[in-house]
C-alpha cells in the first residue's frame, strides 16, 4: 500500500509563516496560527512543505489502509487560505451558514481572507471538528 505523501517534517512553523507572501496572506497565516493554538491548546507542526497542523491521529480504514494525519490545521496557499477540518464538513452546515464568505470541499475550507469570515464561528468550527474526529479516531496533542 502506498504511504501518505503528507507527513510531519520537523520544519520551523514560525519561519514558514514569516516567509509567506504576499503580506496579507502572511498576516492571515499568523492570525490563524494564534487562533488554532488558542482553540486546541497544542503547538503547531509542519506537515509536508505547506500545511500547519495541530494534533494528530492514526487511522485504519476498512480497506486496511492506515496512516497518520493532522487533526486540524491550515495552509496559507497562494489562491486562498485552506483550513482543514477532519473528517470533513458534512455535519457542520449550521456553522458554515454563519461563517461568512467561503467555499469548501470534503475536508477543506477555502477562505480568500480572514476578514471575510467570523472568527468566533471559525473557533466553534475548529472545536466541533476535533470533537467529531475524536468519535472516529483517538486524537493526540502535538
Amino acid at each position: 500500500m502506498a504511504e501518505n505523501k503528507t507527513k510531519p517534517t520537523g520544519a520551523d512553523v514560525g519561519a514558514f509563516l514569516e516567509a509567506v507572501e504576499p503580506e496579507r496572506r502572511r498576516l492571515d497565516g499568523l492570525r490563524l496560527d494564534q487562533i488554532f493554538r488558542e482553540v486546541t491548546g497544542w503547538s503547531p507542526v509542519m506537515w509536508g512543505p505547506s500545511m500547519v497542523g495541530y494534533g494528530r491521529y492514526h487511522y485504519i480504514y476498512k480497506t486496511g489502509r492506515e496512516g497518520d494525519a493532522l487533526a486540524t490545521g491550515f495552509s496559507p496557499r497562494k489562491a486562498a487560505l485552506s483550513i482543514y477540518i477532519m473528517p470533513g464538513y458534512a455535519d457542520f452546515g449550521d456553522l458554515l451558514a454563519r461563517l461568512g464568505k467561503h467555499k469548501h470541499g470534503k475536508s477543506c475550507l477555502y477562505v480568500n481572507k480572514l476578514a471575510d469570515i467570523d472568527e468566533a464561528v471559525l473557533r466553534e468550527l475548529i472545536a466541533a471538528g476535533l470533537r467529531d474526529l475524536a468519535t472516529y479516531w483517538p486524537v493526540q496533542p502535538t
